[in-house]
């Protein structure tokens, strides 16, 4: 494969960065911002970024897995390591956004970029399959949208490609010229304006204006004038224009939708005549996104004909890595739908970051239209394997099998899907991390379907990248510091078990909390390493507790002296964490005990505090301001006395999830985190800065039209006067839905429509009055998600969050997403 050869010197020479080299022959291919990522470590560049994280702090890690090329900010690292090449730069995120700038100029080619609140990542994988009948195409991979994700896509652009397609999104003011500069976007597309990511924004009308920018400089804008509002047609940017509406006077003029089972046929005018598509999807977000893309084919001036027969055979993108359970003790992960390089290296490090099962299996297809030879593309995903610690490879594809003797361990191979089933049987899965990873062409998801356990149709979706995204912005409000302890009792709020703390690992958290020992036994069974409290720790439990090095949380006296009691005389300074009761009034030593409580640590030698802390009752309600202020001092001075008493410091931690932001001076040494994570926050007005993780979704199992005089459900609470439409969904009392949502109290989502609870909540399924909306039987239903929040059903049960959360029962399957 053709492409730029960079050495040390041309990128010092480049970014005019003052050079520490002593290995100037070496050739950087691949840019790196994660010393967990690494693919090929000889060949790439560390860049030590210092956003919320100093990513000159993880150069040592990054030096341990052979990266020993850096780009750096902090001149003070280049001492420590003599044996490495150093590129010395004022800002790594401005010389790594400078390097693609003067990469993307090497190249004379047409380049599409897309922006807008949603649907950004879906237009550009449309489009890739689209075009990719007459261009070899590099794109973002995933979603990488960001000030770092922009210059990391653009930098895999090579000879071999003749379009680009990038997404590009922006969270405030002041981003967009950056990227624009970055991308130097020939053709620009605007998905839409909506809410999402608006908190960096005034109004939706500065959101739009810095999202324009991106195509400032484009020969070619397509757009719909139904999310222009407010800009003149001759301020728009583009030397040409292309538009597209369903309400209005455009290029592309929607004029009919009609959906057709699992399809929608679209009627439109197009230079005064009527065309017409026929796309594979009927939901509102599927179907707006296909006719952006089906604007697009016509705008770059592919007949209707041509545009109609692409379209149909459009197939829906699975964008997200899901983490599902498996078959025999085993957990699926499935990303049956793409196969690329970069999206391989992604979902290995997905594989990595799981630790429930120490056997780790990667099912992989054939891979197509990588720009490279079988040779080089298989020498690749060799090393690629190897460096990710991968236990067995089951390949299947002709073309992997040819190259069987590059890859160094268990492996075998078959030349179909059909044949790796057919012998499925004699494969014995059990106990082991599975990664389905194929092309389109290979049908992988039939693999996926036999690998996972039958699921109820009530499943909760859990984003693992929002619960990262809500860590990141907790740590950002924290001062220099301050440790991190995440809650994860209780099922970690009704989540996940080691599937969340797995992520919380990955991401550096400092502690995790649990209620009870079994749970933490658990998190230990599945490979978790971080120090754990537990937070009832029963004396029936030490033994298990002490075998499992989980820390006790102690609250009295007598299970204080219960545990010195139990641990051996040859234990020495086991770990303890002390609960002080400064107002809850619910578990933790008063004050008036503890002189007792130091006599009794003073003379126990088998133990040492790790932290002390108290539980604040109303940080999240300004009305108990006072109290909380109060409860902070008292828990100050208890702590200074204890500390002074003992002789050695310990970790003080007071700040809940809410306070963390509302008492800053309350964070002390450590914070604990607990529903924050899951997107809610009651001390921050509409959970700003946060992102919905959980989505509760059922299906619609049958519609029946009702006459007036008829009842629906237990005790013939429903009654419709007037007649109308009800459906029977898959989610009842025994799922968690309580019956407090009957009789039109409880909300759910269909089809766009917020629609009520009709008659009594069943226990496996309720009723709801669907009149006029024309549901059919399958229809998705949403229970809650970003738009209908658990928020939101919590008053309607005049509850909180916490409950509607941690209530989903187990029999409800959760699904966990990843990007």
């Amino acid at each position: 494969m053709m492409q730029v050869i960079y050495t040390m010197p041309h990128l010092a020479n480049t970014l005019n960065a003052k050079a520490f080299i002593g290995q100037p022959e070496v050739e950087i291919e691949n840019l790196v911002i994660d010393s967990r990522t690494i693919i090929d470590p000889e060949s790439s560049l560390f860049c030590a970024l210092v956003a919320q994280r100093d990513g000159h702090t993880y150069i040592k890690d990054a030096f341990a897995h052979g990266i020993r090329n850096f780009l750096i900010s902090d001149e003070k690292y280049i001492s420590q390591y003599p044996e490495a090449n150093f590129l010395l730069v004022p800002d790594v995120l401005a010389a790594l956004q400078n390097l693609a700038q003067y990469h993307r100029q090497l190249f004379n080619i047409p380049v599409i970029a897309i922006t807008g609140s949603n649907g950004k990542t879906m237009v550009k994988e449309w489009l890739y399959q689209l075009l990719a009948h007459e261009y070899n195409i590099v794109r973002s991979p995933r979603s990488y949208n960001s000030q770092i994700g922009v210059p990391l896509s653009l930098w895999k652009m090579n000879e071999e490609h003749d379009l680009g397609i990038f997404e590009t999104g922006i969270s405030k003011t002041g981003e967009m010229e950056s990227l624009a500069a970055i991308v130097q976007p020939t053709i620009g597309i605007l998905t839409n304006i909506g809410p999402a990511h608006a908190e960096g924004f005034a109004d939706s009308h500065e959101k739009l204006v810095e999202k324009l920018k991106l195509f400032a400089k484009t020969e070619l804008f397509i757009y719909s004038p139904d999310y222009t509002k407010g800009i003149e047609d001759k301020d728009l940017p583009g030397v040409k224009k292309f538009s597209w509406s369903t309400t209005q006077e455009a290029d592309l003029q929607i004029l009919f939708m009609e959906p057709i089972e699992s399809r929608s046929f679209i009627r439109a005018k197009y230079k005064e005549e009527e065309i017409q598509c026929l796309l594979p999807f009927r939901d509102q977000a599927s179907v707006e996104n296909g006719i952006i893309c089906w604007a697009t084919l016509l705008a770059m001036g592919y007949s209707p004909q041509v545009a109609d027969q692409r379209l149909e055979k459009l197939l829906r993108i699975s964008m997200r890595l899901e983490l599902k359970t498996g078959i025999n003790q085993c957990s699926i992960i499935d990303d049956s739908y793409s196969a690329d390089i970069s999206s391989l290296a992604i979902a290995l490090d997905f594989l990595n970051l799981q630790n429930q099962h120490l056997k780790k299996t990667l099912i992989l297809s054939d891979l197509f239209e990588t720009g490279k030879s079988d040779e080089a593309l298989f020498e690749e995903i060799a090393s690629l394997i190897s460096q990710k610690h991968v236990n067995r490879l089951i390949g299947i594809g002709p073309h992997i099998a040819e190259f069987a003797q590059l890859f160094d361990l268990e492996a075998q191979f078959y030349s179909t899907t059909q044949a790796f089933i057919d012998d499925l049987p004699a494969q014995h899965f059990s106990n082991e991390t599975i990664l389905v990873k194929g092309a389109r062409k290979f049908e992988f998801e039939r693999i996926s379907k036999l690998l996972t356990q039958k699921i109820h149709d009530t499943v909760m979706e859990i984003d693992l990248n929002a619960l990262a995204s809500n860590l990141r912005f907790y740590k950002s409000k924290l001062k220099p510091a301050v440790k991190v302890m995440a809650m994860v009792k209780a099922f970690s709020y009704g989540s996940g078990s080691f599937e969340i703390a797995n992520v919380l690992q990955y991401h550096k958290v400092d502690y995790l909390a649990v209620a009870y020992t079994d749970e933490g036994i658990a998190l230990r069974k599945a490979g978790i390493t971080l120090p754990m409290m537990v937070m009832s720790p029963e004396s029936s439990a030490f033994e298990a507790i002490v075998k499992n090095k989980i820390e006790p949380e102690l609250y009295n006296l007598d299970v204080l002296k219960g545990f010195i009691n139990f641990l051996p005389d040859h234990e020495q300074g086991y770990p303890v964490h002390l609960k002080i009761d400064t107002g809850m009034h619910r578990l933790g030593f008063e004050e008036t005990e503890i002189d007792e409580l130091l006599s009794v640590l003073k003379s126990a030698g088998n133990i040492k505090v790790m932290s002390v802390f108290s539980h604040l009752v109303g940080s999240d309600e300004q009305v108990h301001d006072d109290f909380t202020q109060h409860q902070i001092d008292r828990f100050t001075a208890i702590t200074a006395k204890i500390q002074q008493e003992l002789g050695y410091t310990f970790i003080r931690h007071i700040a809940n999830t809410a306070a963390i932001t509302r008492f800053p001076a309350a964070q002390l040494d450590m914070v604990r985190i607990g529903i924050g994570l899951y997107g809610f926050d009651g001390g921050l007005h509409h959970n700003k800065g946060l992102h919905t993780v959980a989505v509760l979704k059922t299906t619609v199992t049958q519609v029946k039209h009702l006459k007036g005089t008829e009842t629906i459900g237990y005790g013939r609470r429903g009654s419709m006067p007037e007649g109308g439409t009800i459906a029977t969904v898959k989610i009842g009392y025994a799922d968690g839905y309580r019956r407090d949502f009957g009789n039109g109290v409880g909300k759910m989502l269909i089809r766009g429509k917020i629609v009520p609870t009709i008659g009594s909540i069943c226990m496996d399924m309720c009723m709801l009055d669907v009149t006029g909306i024309g549901v059919q039987t399958g229809d998705e239903v949403i229970v809650f998600n970003d738009e209908l929040t658990i928020a939101d059903l919590a008053k309607q049960i005049h509850t909180i969050p916490y409950e509607i959360l941690t209530n989903i029962s187990q029999r409800v399957k959760r699904i966990y997403f990843y990007e």
